[in-house]
């Protein structure tokens, strides 16, 4: 079955590209192995500078691999180019800072010599989601590729071009062949892959019910694994906030990359000394999202990325008005083609309905009043997800209470959740496990080897 590239803003086909056989998948499996055995000696020093010639080349291409990412998912081409430079930003992190990340440390024993190393583990196969066709691929492989391992790329099915471009980029940087090694492959063939001895770890970005499916397998095979999966990210606005400040940034939490990122924020908590004032100037804000083209440098929020996606999530909103929620701003499909849904505003929103009890995909903001800071950060905790958050407010006393209290993998104050080289990124209970990025990130996939020279 061939992998199809559509633009949603359109809904045109602007790509077929064929499904690999089962003969081209092993040899790549069996390119991945025989590769690894030859890049886990190759000095830390060469694979730098090699990953800050990829780095090179992206910033030398981001038009081009932004119009690619805006054509094949409808990010708006202003967050595509930005999405591009930052890859390159990463890889030149870690090109920098690889080698003190992977040092040997010494640890005091009764021996002559002891310590800890950190070792390649092997090839690692990525499963990789849509909604950041570069981004989350080079957040995981740049780190892990720096640390000795190879790469088997399975990218989602509806960005095959910059699944190729990302295996062609490592190519034509001089990365020796079989580095970074795409397979255009369906999902019933992930068990296999998994399963076969010459891959040692899996890493996965996408759904929880993805995450389920791949932690069972590599359970099952004992392959180490790492899950990043989705989230209902909690924006909370304490008495101190600034509004000023904390509505536009409001806005863009919501609608960035069209509102489809599992750090976006999701559930906007606002203490009830402020709500009415908040809820009024943040839908009059939503409500004015300038929407349409990508391609449009003026355009803010683009289309859903797919039909499918698309009709779910205006289901989502119509079901849960049905049931009581009261609609702020947007709410209405807008006419024409592509998929293209308003940055909507919910407030009042029952519980037990599809907005209060699942993940929206999309430019929809579900907004809580809570009585205090106390139970804001109670109502953030309660949901199965645990990815990011954020607290708005001048009072260290509020964001060292939001920070300490809040149930998740990573909290910002007064800036919207983001992932960045520097920090390590993950989250807790059905948001996955494991971390990616940072000292933390480069050493997931490696083997934590302690020796003793006595």
């Amino acid at each position: 079955m061939p992998f199809i590239a559509t633009n949603p803003a359109t809904g045109e086909r602007i790509a077929e590209y064929p499904a690999h056989t089962t003969e081209q998948v092993q040899a790549r499996l069996e390119l991945a192995a025989t590769s690894f055995r030859q890049w886990r000696d190759t000095p830390i020093a060469r694979r730098a500078a090699l990953m800050r010639t990829a780095a090179e080349l992206i910033e030398g291409e981001i038009p081009v691999i932004a119009a690619l990412m805006t054509a094949e998912m409808g990010k708006t081409f202003a967050a595509a180019k930005g999405e591009a430079f930052k890859c390159a930003a990463t890889m030149r992190y870690f090109a920098d800072n690889a080698e003190s990340f992977l040092a040997p440390e010494t640890v005091a024993t009764s021996a002559r010599r002891s310590g800890v190393r950190f070792d390649p583990v092997g090839p690692i196969l990525a499963i990789m989601p849509w909604n950041f066709p570069l981004w989350q691929v080079i957040r995981f492989s740049a780190p892990t590729i720096m640390a000795g391992n190879v790469v088997l790329l399975k990218h989602a099915p509806n960005v095959p071009g910059s699944a190729l471009y990302i295996e062609e980029l490592f190519t034509r940087a001089g990365f020796p062949a079989g580095i970074m090694t795409n397979l255009f492959v369906e999902v019933d063939a992930i068990e296999g892959i998994i399963a076969d001895p010459r891959v040692v770890g899996v890493t996965l970005t996408g759904s929880e019910r993805a995450g389920r499916s791949v932690a069972a397998l590599a359970g099952a095979h004992l392959k180490k694994c790492v899950l990043e999966l989705g989230g209902s990210d909690p924006f909370i606005v304490g008495v101190h906030a600034d509004l000023d400040a904390a509505v536009p940034m409001a806005v863009t939490a919501r609608v960035q990359n069209n509102g489809q990122a599992c750090i976006a924020s999701k559930r906007f908590i606002v203490v009830r000394e402020r709500a009415d004032e908040f809820i009024s100037r943040f839908s009059e804000a939503m409500a004015a999202v300038p929407t349409g083209d990508p391609m449009d440098p003026s355009t803010v929020l683009g289309p859903i990325v797919s039909a499918s996606q698309f009709n779910q999530l205006a289901e989502q909103v119509s079901s849960s008005v049905a049931a009581g929620a009261v609609v702020r701003a947007g709410g209405e499909a807008l006419p024409g083609e592509g998929y293209f849904y308003p940055a909507t505003v919910l407030t009042d929103v029952p519980s037990d309905s599809r907005a209060g009890s699942e993940e929206l995909f999309g430019p929809v903001a579900v907004v809580h009043v809570a009585e205090d800071l106390e139970a804001a950060i109670a109502y953030a905790n309660a949901t199965p997800w645990g990815l990011g958050g954020s607290i708005w407010s001048t009072d260290d006393a509020e964001i060292d209470a939001a920070v300490a209290g809040l149930d998740v993998g990573v909290v910002f104050a007064n800036a919207v959740v983001a992932s960045m080289p520097e920090l390590p990124f993950g989250g807790t209970k059905n948001s996955g496990f494991g971390r990616e990025l940072s000292v933390y990130g480069i050493k997931e996939f490696t083997n934590i080897k302690s020796y003793y020279v006595a």
